[in-house]
């Protein structure tokens, strides 16, 4: 339920009409932030811990939002402050992401209780959410669009992932339901990546081993990330799909 605004904040709320960024103060997300405020957008991101990011984002204009999507009532304050804030939403880019393996947590369940949750709960929440939101910026800028950051361990499974893997899955059949529903307003896709960039802490064994996994032996970047998001905010013919971002990992 929307709050009561004057006629002033009204247009001035419409006029922008922001694309959020969940987990968008790192990596890939830091990335595709910074490079849609150079493209004119007016961005959201949001973050669950503090970073020095942070204060770059805002130099810039991006406006940045604490946010736990691992409880609900993260969750729900989230929607609370977007509804308050915004009549309308551009896009929604879901980025936040957490991985979790097996061999390091101590409670089974309740690693694949965080995984779901994060993964596919709080998409699934704030999807159903924004409907009119996003219904709100395609009837005034012409487009609006949700994209769900998968892996590409949705694809093939993961034996050392299995509630990561099981969960970017959930998210990725998302995409095929909340295309369905929210068609022919808003466009739904995923971008599935496989090996984007390497942490700083992984060492020259374990680079080579990933490197070999795929047909184009390489590290493109979160340039590649930023470049199928573009893509996507500009394509007005796709919905339901997946971008695979692995290198022809699937065929070696």
């Amino acid at each position: 339920m929307f709050i009561k605004i004057t006629d002033w904040e009204s247009n001035e709320m419409t006029r922008k009409m922001p694309i959020i960024i969940t987990g968008g103060a790192q990596r890939i997300g830091l990335a595709c932030a910074k490079a849609l405020t150079a493209d004119g957008y007016d961005v959201v991101v949001t973050y669950r811990h503090t970073k020095t990011s942070i204060v770059e984002l805002e130099k810039l204009g991006v406006r940045c939002l604490r946010a736990d999507f691992s409880s609900q009532l993260g969750i729900d304050e989230f929607i609370k402050q977007i509804h308050q804030d915004y009549s309308g939403v551009r896009a929604l880019i879901h980025n936040a992401s957490e991985w979790g393996a097996e061999a390091e947590s101590a409670d089974l369940a309740q690693l694949m209780e965080r995984m779901w949750q994060i993964h596919v709960f709080a998409p699934y929440r704030i999807n159903l959410a924004f409907e009119a939101l996003l219904c709100n910026g395609f009837e005034h800028q012409g487009k609006a669009d949700i994209i769900h950051m998968t892996d590409y361990v949705a694809e093939k499974g993961s034996d050392k992932h299995i509630a990561y893997a099981s969960s970017k899955a959930g998210l990725a059949n998302l995409t095929c339901s909340f295309a369905k529903r929210f068609a022919p307003k808003v466009n739904v896709n995923s971008i599935a990546p496989s090996l984007l960039m390497f942490n700083p802490e992984d060492n020259a064994e374990y680079r080579q081993k990933a490197l070999n996994k795929s047909l184009l032996h390489q590290e493109p970047g979160e340039k590649e990330g930023v470049l199928a998001v573009q893509y996507i905010l500009t394509n007005r013919y796709m919905t339901g799909r997946t971008l695979s971002l692995d290198g022809g990992r699937h065929l070696v």
